[in-house]
């Protein structure tokens, strides 16, 4: 298949713009001008003319969450436009609710205080209202609260007298009498009641990866799910082909991480173990809250509460003991760390493992790393830690970061930073905490704008070049896989994403805008917004 007359970016060590590609199998086999090109056209040459259209390598997110988009889908949606109120909330739950079995779970996802009329949480009142025979659950757009029904407390054991679990808290009303809001780890303790099964978790992660495909993504690092299948099913999901992304998995659970993480490392077990299409990454810990909870750790209290400084999952020896095994182990290690308290102790735990254990090349990884004040910067560059910012956080939740942490915005997942460090740090959206779309990701990174127009940190944009590098060779990169896609170079793999303009000439403001309008894997043609070729494909089989 040949590619021509586009602005081909390569994200190769010369940023490199080209006209045409040539692929064969699933291989780059060349990259140049439409002349240079043209040799490779034979008589079974597909040749597609892409009018001047921007073709890049496939975009890499390097954190989110597979199977907690995928089965969020199942359920109901707070981000849907026409939520403006808990009175749209509690009907549209109070819909599921008459379509699901007694004694089965109603859940919706995605809901933020902050976006209502409201501005508060509903309370278990308010749901039981709508079933007390339905166990109901309502989780935050961070995935570190939930509110949930009586019948849901009562499954979980949830009474006037639990205590709040280390970690975690159980929100009450002035009589001590919990309202249904669980936070942290009483959250997490309370959705491993809310369980689904196999056929649930396999049927969510294969309208994920079709989600994540038609919005040019073609590998992911996913970053863990609840329980002990997430794995498991997923590796079976990808082998049987509904699941066509290519990931790599990070070792970890949303719940008793540290747990899960010493059973596989029991198992001899290892980064890297798998192929390109499904490989095991980093083993990865919690070690503080929500960027816009707000839970994080932070070092300073919040602008907004001078009594809160978050929440913190560790002491510094645990997280030194779990993860310094792992890396003893040969592990990549990482651990979700937002608040700069938190990425001073990961920042730590990689140092002590390090000095006890050298290993050159060992990108160990912090996730988010939310607020990086220019100490803990340059610790990072000396360590050799490859950071994963999440730069689309700023469209939904900057201005929440204004009112949280006031100038300490100007630190928080600093690009521009990392960059003039010399640092590689990598994109990931954090999905389904907000929007997978790459585009916005690039956007922000380059504008730094919330929704309502506020800048957030306006010292740490980057170019657009800068910013694609961040979803493609920087994410490959840090699962160690440059040498194979990241860039559209001879010898790589053929995963590529096709706009539907030209991204390095339309005006920054519109980068969100703009539409994937094709995304090949493997050199295969697998999404083009004219025609659904999954569905074709399911026809296909079906028929078979």
């Amino acid at each position: 298949m040949i590619m021509q007359n586009g602005q081909i970016i390569t994200v190769d060590k010369n940023n490199r713009i080209a006209e045409a590609v040539a692929i064969k199998g699933n291989q780059i086999l060349a990259v140049g001008t439409d002349v240079e090109i043209q040799k490779f056209i034979g008589e079974h040459t597909e040749v597609i003319d892409l009018e001047g259209k921007s073709l890049l390598p496939g975009f890499i997110d390097s954190h989110l969450h597979l199977t907690l988009y995928g089965i969020n889908k199942l359920g109901v949606s707070c981000k849907e436009p026409h939520i403006t109120s808990i009175e749209n909330i509690l009907k549209d739950l109070k819909g599921k609710a008459k379509q699901t079995p007694k004694g089965q779970w109603v859940r919706a996802w995605g809901f933020n205080e902050t976006k209502i009329i409201e501005q508060r949480y509903p309370t278990r009142w308010e749901l039981d209202a709508i079933s007390t025979e339905h166990p109901i659950m309502i989780i935050r757009t961070c995935g570190h609260i939930s509110i949930v029904n009586s019948k849901a407390l009562e499954l979980g054991g949830i009474n006037d007298w639990t205590m709040d679990p280390d970690g975690g808290k159980i929100f009450r009303d002035a009589n001590g009498i919990p309202t249904g809001v669980l936070v942290e780890t009483a959250h997490l303790k309370m959705f491993d009641q809310a369980n689904y099964t196999d056929e649930e978790l396999h049927q969510g992660m294969a309208l994920a990866s079709d989600d994540f495909i038609a919005a040019g993504i073609t590998s992911i690092h996913d970053g863990g799910g609840y329980g002990p299948d997430n794995l498991r099913v997923m590796q079976k999901a990808v082998r049987s082909g509904d699941v066509k992304v290519r990931i790599y998995a990070m070792i970890g659970s949303l719940n008793n991480s540290q747990d899960f993480v010493v059973k596989m490392m029991e198992s001899g077990i290892v980064t890297g173990l798998g192929n390109e299409h499904f490989r095991l990454g980093p083993v990865k810990v919690f070690t503080d809250g929500s960027s816009s909870g707000p839970t994080i750790a932070t070092r300073q209290p919040y602008t907004s509460n001078p009594n809160d400084y978050g929440i913190l999952y560790f002491t510094q020896e645990e997280l030194n003991k779990i993860l310094g095994e792992a890396h003893t182990k040969g592990f990549q290690i990482t651990a979700h760390a937002q608040g700069d308290r938190a990425v001073e102790m990961m920042l730590n735990c990689i140092e002590d493992a390090l000095h006890k254990e050298p290993r050159e090349n060992h990108r160990h990884r912090i996730e988010h790393a939310g607020v990086t004040m220019p100490d803990l910067l340059e610790r990072m560059k000396q360590l050799g830690v490859v950071p994963i910012p999440n730069p689309a956080f700023f469209y939904e939740f900057g201005d929440g970061y204004i009112k949280n942490y006031g100038e300490r915005v100007r630190h928080m997942f600093p690009v521009r930073d990392f960059i003039d460090a010399g640092i590689i740090s990598a994109g990931g959206s954090d999905s389904p905490v907000t929007t997978f779309n790459p585009l916005m990701g690039i956007h922000e990174a380059v504008n730094r704008k919330s929704e309502s127009g506020q800048e957030v940190g306006s010292n740490q944009k980057v170019n657009v070049l800068e910013a694609i590098k961040l979803y493609t060779w920087n994410g490959a990169y840090a699962s160690f896989e440059e040498q194979i896609k990241g860039s559209l170079e001879p010898g790589k793999l053929a995963d590529i994403v096709v706009l539907n303009e030209r991204i390095l000439d339309v005006s920054i403001d519109r980068i969100k805008e703009l539409q994937v309008e094709m995304t090949v894997i493997d050199g295969k043609i697998i999404y083009h917004k004219n025609i659904n070729l999954f569905h074709l494909e399911k026809e296909q089989k079906g028929r078979r």
